[in-house]
Order: C-alpha cells, then structure tokens, then sequence
C-alpha cells in the first residue's frame, strides 16, 4: 500500500492571465507523484483560501507576473490564519516581476518560499516533496469546512493504506445525492457549475457538496482541474472536495463511498458527484450510491451501433446531451430517444448547451432534479 500523495493547490492571482508557466510546473509535479489542485487564473484571495481549506492542501503555489504580489501573497496568509488554517504554506513565483527585495518583504509577511527565474523544474519538485509531505500541526478548533475537510483526508488516507474508514453511522442521511456520469468532454462540470447557479439563485439557504473525479495510478500524481471551471461554484455555500482515482477503476477513487457517506450526513441539501470521464463499461454508482443518475453525452458519439454498447443508457433516470448547438445533435437525440424506448423504464432525455448563458435546456434538467 502506498501513502497518500502530497496534495497542494496552485492558481494565479485576479487580474493575471499568465497561466502557461503554471501548467509546466502543475505538469512536473505530477510527474513526480504529487496531486495537484488547479484553480486556474484571474482569481480572487477568498476563492484561493477557500478551495485551499476544503481541499485540505499542504501548501498554496502562486504564479504572479502582474505586479501587486507582495500584498496579494501576504493577504493569503492573513486569510489562512483568520480562517484557522495557517499550517498551509504559501509558495510561488513569478519569473523576473519578484525581486529578491520583493521575496524578503514577503517572507517577513510569512510566505514560506519564493522561486526566482532560473529555477529548474526538478528543485521545486523537490522543494515541495522535501517541506509538504510531513504531518502539519493543526489547530484543535477547527471551522466547519476545515474539520471536514480533515475528515475527508482522514478517509482517504485509510484507503491509501489499504483499510476502510469506519465513521459513526449515527445520523441519517439528509442529502439528495445526484451522480454525474459520462465520456470525458461531454461537458459535465461545465453542467453542474450552471445547475450550482440555479441552486443559488433559486434556494437562497441551500447548501451543495461537490465531490470530483480526475484519473490517477497508484503511486502518481495526479491534476485535479475540475475547479479550474466551476466559476459560479466559488461561494460559501458550495463545498467541493477534488479525489483522485489512485489506480481504481470505473470512475471512481477507493475513498469515494465513505467520503460521500460523511458529506450526505454532514447537512448539504444536495451531495452531487462526478466522475471521470468513463467509456461503454463503467457503471460506477452501484450499491444505491446515488439517488438520481445523470448520464452526460455530447452528439459525437459515433455510429448508432455505440449506442448499444453504452451500459448506462440502461440505468441513468436522465440522459442529458449535452452541446446540442452542433450540427448532428437533432439525428443524436433521435436515436438516443430510440435506444431509451427499449429499457421500458421511464427515463427522461434532456437536451443542453451548458455553455450558454440561461439555457433553457439546462432549466430543464434543474427542475427535474428539484422536483
């Protein structure tokens, strides 16, 4: 068995585009067993802090070519204190916009480390596997999203070594559970963002989990991008937690069942989760995992016989395809609807374009699932 993988978080600051040089060096600590979180660019010191709490890093990467550093890196620490989490780290770097003056001011604020241009690849690999893998020291009173993000690494930690986490089944579960399912680029984040939307518009005091899929061996690192597009899901009543696959298949991670048993038990009006873009095999939501199964596909699935081979057209109570604006959609959702009328069960078909604003589509599926 295998430890847990150092997980950190790494984004850029609001108004700051540069993402290039951030995705060399997400991809390099992936390559050296880490798991990595990616907010993306152009965001804000509150969305860092959250996603940093809930996804229980080690430590903060920033990339900064736009000037305002010093202030911005030190607001993030003076965050993570205020928030209770000052144990994660703040790291980053900004080729020749910091200067060493720069990186003094910001260690005398409490970043933990700054690279200058030059720095090979391979000595901030290093850096962080050397200073982020060993156990934190916590604070013992924990805010709400903090000790649950501890309890979330605590079951994924047992499953690294091989032994099942045993929670105390003494609530029961409060949460609609809804699971997201289908081939990768079908557009499921982009989906459940924009469903997260109508959430908060529609229900001013409901509270949503997300729990997220990307693929990863054992042993490897992993990106965990999902965050990098969920833009309405940045608010305070959305916790999301990312999860790597760690070698299991059918889209899923090891963790995943008792992790989503704590979140349904934990008072979320709904648990959504979301798997990795699987194929024609995988029916990951066994065991009356989810209350409702959202099967996701896009118009370009290839010849009508595919279809017959794509087990979860049997078993999702709503197939929704996605990105009808292309051309062969109105012939896909034909054919979709055909396949369905030989389940003789009531399955519902729901046609969207998840990247348009207030579509109508997309409407439609939020109802059904309130409903």
């Amino acid at each position: 068995m295998m430890p847990s993988p150092i997980r950190i978080l790494t984004a850029v600051p609001i108004c700051d585009g540069h993402d290039s040089a951030i995705n060399t060096i997400n991809l390099e600590f992936i390559r050296r067993g880490i798991e990595v979180v990616y907010l993306g660019f152009h965001r804000y010191v509150g969305d860092i802090v959250r996603a940093a709490i809930q996804e229980d890093v080690a430590a903060i990467g920033i990339s900064s070519y736009n000037g305002g550093h010093i202030e911005f890196f030190a607001d993030v620490v003076r965050q993570l204190k205020k928030k209770g989490a000052d144990e994660i780290a703040v790291f980053g770097g900004g080729g020749g916009t910091i200067t060493h003056d720069d990186a003094r001011e910001m260690d005398r604020k409490g970043v933990d480390q700054i690279f200058f241009a030059g720095t090979s690849l391979s000595d901030m690999a290093d850096y962080v596997r050397k200073h982020y893998a060993k156990a934190r020291k916590r604070r013992a009173n924990s805010k709400a999203d903090l000790a649950l993000a501890r309890k979330l690494s605590e079951i994924e930690d047992a499953a690294a070594k091989g032994r099942k986490h045993r929670t105390p089944n003494t609530e029961r579960r409060t949460s609609k559970v809804i699971g997201f399912t289908g081939p990768g680029g079908a557009g499921k984040t982009t989906l459940i963002d924009e469903l997260v939307l109508r959430f908060l518009q529609r229900e001013p005091k409901t509270r949503i989990a997300i729990l997220s899929h990307d693929p990863s061996v054992i042993g490897e690192g992993a990106l965990l991008g999902d965050r990098a597009t969920m833009i309405n899901s940045q608010d305070d009543r959305v916790f999301m937690r990312s999860m790597a696959t760690r070698g299991q298949a059918g889209g899923l991670s090891p963790a995943t069942e008792s992790c989503l048993a704590l979140l349904a038990r934990s008072g979320f009006d709904y648990v959504i989760i979301e798997t990795v873009g699987t194929g024609q095999e995988a029916l990951p939501f066994g065991n009356k995992l989810v209350d409702q199964t959202v099967l996701v596909m896009n118009p370009d699935y290839g010849a009508r016989l595919q279809l017959q081979k794509i087990v979860m057209l049997d078993v999702a109570d709503i197939v929704v395809v996605n990105k009808t604006d292309l051309e062969r959609a109105k012939a896909a959702l034909s054919e979709i609807e055909q396949r369905l009328t030989q389940n003789k069960r009531k399955q519902q078909i729901v046609a969207t374009v998840a990247k348009r604003h207030r579509d109508p589509g997309v409407d439609e599926l939020f109802e059904l699932i309130t409903r």
